[in-house]
């Protein structure tokens, strides 16, 4: 999480996953295991860029119903502190450039916890209106799903 959270402007999901740093990372930041877990399933997800370094392109599909796969996730790695964090946004796009609708920064932590790994998800917004737009979109469930897709995932390779 960040030093300055603003409960009116930001969204938090954590959990402990019971998996060391190291699985819950490549699963995050492997792309063939990141399509697993990061949208709500059936749904599947389709990475189409993944550069893991600040400016890196962070872009996703998204197939509903089994549909075709239509634009998901056009954003930016702002920060990829190896084991520890991983920082994106929509507010840019791949090469630092502005974004036609920004919506949202999302600070993703991983750190040690006795039975695993403690995984915490903090979502910023630039006005309250994003922010609760956001959370009426279903943040809670909708990151909570990803994020217990993502446990079972590290769990299983653990």
């Amino acid at each position: 999480m960040t030093d300055t959270a603003r409960p009116d402007l930001d969204l938090t999901i954590s959990r402990i996953i019971r998996a060391p740093r190291p699985v819950v990372w490549r699963a995050w930041t492997d792309p063939a295991s990141f399509e697993q877990w990061w949208v709500p399933a059936p749904s599947r997800c389709r990475v189409v860029d993944m550069e893991l370094r600040p400016g890196g392109a962070f872009t996703t599909q998204i197939s509903e119903d089994g549909g075709e796969f239509v634009p998901h996730i056009s954003g930016c790695f702002l920060a990829v502190d190896e084991l520890e964090r991983i920082v994106f946004t929509n507010s840019l796009v791949g090469g630092w450039r502005p974004a036609e609708q920004p919506f949202m920064t999302a600070i993703i932590t991983l750190n040690d916890h006795p039975t695993g790994t403690e995984y915490v998800a903090h979502v910023m917004h630039k006005n309250n209106a994003d922010r609760n737009t956001h959370e009426e979109m279903g943040f809670y469930d909708g990151w909570g799903t990803v994020t217990e897709q993502l446990a079972e995932l590290a769990e299983r390779q653990a």
